[in-house]
């Protein structure tokens, strides 16, 4: 039976229309933009997703020009609703609402009306070659897979082809790559969306924002009452003296008044310092790759090290401007470029030089790449830098290789386990980790006990290594999370791993609002990311690495037990700065996030924050 909604009195079924408007409700959901509308911010769910992957990005472009489809159907038990994508055009380019979409919309209040314009609107630039070679690699194809479940054919085949076909085209339209363009791009008369999946990942979709909500809530809360402590501690302390001279003074009340009066980590040190580009070549593995070298001026003693390990798509740039402030305190800081994750890898698939994002081989390379670093600073730098005490910075991969390093063993039982075909996670790191199953099954000695401590930022490795090898990790770790991490999700990535660690000194830090690439500072070669992938101004993220990062290695690289005192909640509230609020926690069990989530039903509904968009 086919009903076109058209002409309302044709739907005779109002469960029927209730589920339609729910479609353009969730899209604006998943967008983020019901969210990113109240803070004067647009964003742009699918494309984003899909160059937070990409940018990773990129094959080959179609050459037949595609007809382009005419209308987009719904099926729902024995009915069938359909619209045309001409009638989404005229809204999307005119603001007109003619009478066979006002059947869908007439549920939307106007905000609503204004952000599905928006959605459909929104341009994404990125080039047809560059989303054309990421879709032909693996990881593109698993996603094109799972999306073709949902978006197919007229005649109900999978999409795949099609929405490939679709997105390259829209990505070389003279307006560039947005969704009403891949609409119109799509290479069939009509576009059949599979109600039953669609609604299945809605239901999944709608969990996870419910469920990352009130996760971060529980750090929020968890972070208050840690503060509060700290502060009711601190009154009833005498005061003592810092061995910098400075005075930690008693009874000031506001924890603004009391950081107020100690060093400002944000600002740089008064150590000077020098810069040099090694280029070392490990020959049991044939593999060279560059280090940029911070060092201090001599000094009596060797110099603490610090280790960076830039993540996928990036290069040894990428955190420059926390090597430059580290070093400024003192600390020899190195930073390694991996080969086969950087922005040279990705610009070689944008190129048709190479076939996939990233080799599976490069989960091994990454750590063995500081390994091999470390053992040649001994050979070159013995005299000046102290490599039994090392401390590991690393973002996103360079998060994993963290992870790898401090004692976290790859875990192919659990890959097994959650890398089956039919998982559709919305998580899409996944991608990532389970490129681990093609490695050889064994133990691979990534750990160096010469690293005594790590901070990993949006790390990967919930499934990589899990929960048993999450315990294993011994040296004090500090996990950074991003509320609106689109390819790391924080609740599976870095929330509930959290709770996993068994070591005795860890701090899981929350970056509200921020991204996946909120820490990154300006790269020399990298692909550059847009505005709606960084997210809100990254120096506010900076500054807090900048500080965190200084305190943390100060305490445990250094052996400075005065800086202990800024890893703190109340530090972290003195710290934090719209818009991206920032907490810090020491302590949170997997029971507190279960409370909150038993508590879902006598709190208000939470606003969707940007979880990853479906992928099924």
């Amino acid at each position: 039976m086919n009903i076109n909604v058209g002409v309302r009195q044709r739907n005779p079924n109002p469960t029927l229309r209730e589920q339609d408007g729910d479609w353009f409700r969730i899209l604006i959901k998943a967008s983020g933009l019901d969210r990113s509308a109240k803070k004067g911010k647009r964003s742009a769910g699918l494309g984003i997703v899909l160059v937070n992957l990409g940018l990773l990005i990129a094959p080959v472009v179609v050459s037949t020009p595609a007809q382009g489809a005419e209308r987009i159907y719904l099926t729902y038990g024995p009915l069938e609703v359909s619209l045309s994508v001409k009638s989404l055009a005229t809204y999307a380019r005119d603001g007109k609402i003619d009478r066979e979409l006002a059947a869908y919309t007439d549920r939307l209040n106007p905000q609503q009306l204004e952000q599905l314009r928006t959605i459909l609107q929104t341009r994404i630039d990125i080039k047809p070659l560059a989303i054309a070679q990421f879709l032909y690699s693996s990881q593109g194809k698993i996603i094109l897979d799972r999306v073709g479940q949902i978006i197919q054919t007229k005649a109900g085949q999978p999409g795949f082809y099609a929405i490939r076909a679709a997105l390259i085209q829209a990505a070389g339209a003279p307006d560039g790559l947005t969704l009403l363009n891949v609409l119109e791009k799509f290479p069939t008369y009509g576009i059949r969306i599979n109600s039953v999946r669609g609604f299945q990942v809605i239901e999944e979709l709608s969990s996870l924002i419910q469920q990352t909500q009130l996760a971060i809530a529980a750090v929020e809360q968890q972070a208050v009452t840690e503060a509060s402590a700290q502060a009711s501690e601190r009154e009833s302390a005498p005061p003592s003296t810092l061995s910098s001279g400075h005075t930690l003074p008693k009874g000031l009340g506001r924890e603004s008044n009391y950081f107020s009066t100690l060093p400002d980590l944000r600002q740089p040190g008064e150590t000077q310092y020098s810069k040099q580009t090694l280029t070392l070549y490990d020959s049991s593995r044939q593999r060279q790759f560059p280090v940029d070298l911070y060092l201090p001026q001599q000094s009596q003693r060797p110099a603490p090290l610090i280790v960076i390990s830039h993540g996928l798509g990036s290069d040894r740039t990428t955190f420059a401007y926390l090597a430059n402030h580290l070093a400024s305190y003192g600390f020899a800081v190195a930073v390694p470029e991996h080969p086969g994750s950087n922005a040279d890898q990705l610009q070689a698939l944008i190129n048709g030089l190479a076939s996939e994002v990233t080799p599976p081989a490069e989960l091994i390379d990454r750590p063995l790449d500081i390994k091999f670093l470390l053992n040649e600073l001994k050979r070159s730098f013995g005299e000046r830098i102290n490599l039994q005490q090392v401390g590991v910075l690393g973002q996103s991969f360079g998060g994993y290789t963290v992870l790898a390093l401090t004692g976290a063993k790859i875990d192919f039982e659990v890959l097994n386990k959650e890398c089956d075909p039919s998982n559709d996670s919305l998580n899409l790191s996944l991608l990532l980790q389970c490129r681990a199953l093609e490695l050889l099954s064994k133990d691979y000695q990534l750990s160096d006990e010469r690293i005594k401590a790590g901070i990993a930022i949006n790390p990967v490795g919930s499934t990589i290594f899990g929960k048993s090898q999450y315990s294993q990790i011994q040296v004090p770790l500090m996990l950074v999370a991003s509320s609106d991490d689109n390819v790391a999700p924080a609740l599976p990535e870095q929330i509930r791993p959290f709770t996993w660690l068994t070591t005795p000194s860890k701090y899981l830090v929350l970056l509200k609002g921020g991204t996946h690439f909120s820490t990154l500072g300006q790269s020399e070669g990298a692909i550059p990311l847009p505005p709606q992938v960084i997210g809100s101004d990254p120096t506010v993220a900076q500054n807090y690495m900048k500080a965190l990062s200084l305190a943390f290695f100060q305490t445990y690289i250094a052996n400075n037990p005065d800086y202990q005192v800024y890893l703190s909640a109340s530090y972290a509230q003195f710290l934090s700065r719209y818009p991206l609020p920032l907490s810090l926690v020491e302590s949170l069990t997997e029971e507190q996030i279960k409370r909150a989530k038993r508590a879902e039903g006598s709190t208000p509904e939470p606003t969707p924050t940007s979880v990853p968009v479906p992928t099924p």
